[in-house]
């Protein structure tokens, strides 16, 4: 009984050690360190390693190994303010920065991030202003026969002001889930940041999971095989056709303001091909329109009655007078000729629309951009 009673003591105290180290186990050095002038400087403490590499969205660099086996690489230049994100590659394996604990995940990449403020970057930050809140919750839908996913933001004193609020849903691209526009989209901080500067109405944002076949981003869910496969039934009319199921749990469940012109969606890449297509096969539900990079015209294959005859559901949808519908993209996004055909489609029939068009390519970057530019358009 004595040597189980020390047994157990020692299996506890070892435990408790461990659950512990976390509290004490602090990375060796500063990384990323960002200075005065906006140049940064990233370090990584490997005296075993051979080459090391930092890799970001500014490009790839070899890093020089210092004293006491630490690597360092600094920008040869201030960057502009941005978020950016980088790892770090070495001996050929890449790794996370362990001195950095900002970490997000765009699909099945993990990568740690950093800000530079002092202009566009800011509306990224977590600032001193009043926070919304960001809620996860499950819907039925019966139009796919299953659970699902939600991610909402309601603004700030949603909780006591016994208001009504307008609804933006906003979709994700292909990939991603209900989580994506959260974490590299940063929705949530640039929502409070434009409401809390009078730039944006309040408004609840709901960001859905586009993926037909999927109940919920793949670590919030049980196991479910996807037997259709996932471009189909990405992009073959079924998540379409399943939205109202979606705007009939978010007017029961939240105070929203329950009419067209209290209506915005939203979307990236493939979001943007939803948003394409389901503002026009529900013409009298959405006032406020945004395409981002969007994919645009449907597998011609495709017998989706959401799909058949877009120029005519054009048509009526743009008869009907939204009050905005807006289109931005990257003048080096693999979507651009299909955008500009789009347009010329557009524009052969009269119908009319805000184009914004921005440097590089088909990346988070722009997005967050049209996000930041597309909110404060809304409910006027």
């Amino acid at each position: 009984m004595k040597k189980t009673l020390l047994l157990a003591v020692a299996l506890f105290m070892s435990l408790s050690m461990f659950a512990q180290q976390a509290l004490w186990d602090r990375a060796p050095v500063v990384s990323p360190e960002i200075h005065p002038d906006n140049t940064v400087t990233f370090r990584l403490k490997a005296p075993k390693a051979v080459s090391v590499q930092v890799v970001s969205d500014f490009g790839r660099a070899d890093m020089k190994e210092t004293k006491d086996g630490v690597w360092e690489y600094t920008t040869p230049n201030p960057l502009p303010s941005e978020l950016y994100s980088y790892a770090y590659i070495v001996d050929g394996l890449k790794m996370l920065d362990p001195a950095n604990i900002q970490v997000n995940r765009d699909v099945a990449t993990l990568s740690n991030i950093f800000f530079i403020g002092g202009g566009q970057g800011d509306l990224y930050k977590v600032n001193d202003v009043p926070h919304g809140t960001v809620s996860k919750v499950w819907y039925d839908s019966p139009t796919l026969n299953m659970k699902r996913r939600l991610t909402v933001y309601t603004p700030a004193g949603y909780e006591t002001s016994g208001k009504r609020y307008p609804v933006f849903y906003l979709l994700h691209g292909a990939g991603g889930d209900e989580e994506a526009w959260m974490t590299l989209g940063r929705a949530s901080q640039i929502l409070d940041n434009l409401i809390a500067q009078g730039k944006a109405k309040p408004m609840i944002v709901v960001m859905t999971n586009g993926n037909a076949n999927q109940e919920a981003a793949p670590d919030q869910s049980a196991d479910r095989k996807d037997k259709e496969g996932n471009v189909q039934r990405m992009m073959q009319g079924a998540f379409e056709q399943s939205f109202p199921d979606v705007m009939k749990y978010i007017e029961k469940n939240y105070r929203t303001i329950n009419k067209k012109s209290a209506r915005a969606i939203a979307g990236l890449s493939m979001g943007g091909f939803h948003t394409l297509h389901i503002s026009k096969y529900y013409p009298d539900t959405f006032d406020y329109v945004g395409l981002f990079s969007a994919a645009i015209f449907p597998n011609k294959n495709s017998e989706s009655p959401v799909y058949q005859d877009m120029e005519g559901k054009l048509k009526v949808q743009f008869a009907k007078k939204p009050a905005l519908y807006y289109i931005a993209i990257g003048n080096k996004d693999f979507l651009y000729k299909a955008n500009e055909e789009y347009r010329q489609l557009l524009d052969k029939n009269g119908l009319k629309y805000i184009y914004k068009e921005s440097e590089d390519g088909h990346i988070w970057k722009n997005w967050r951009i049209y996000l930041s530019d597309f909110a404060p358009r809304l409910f006027k």
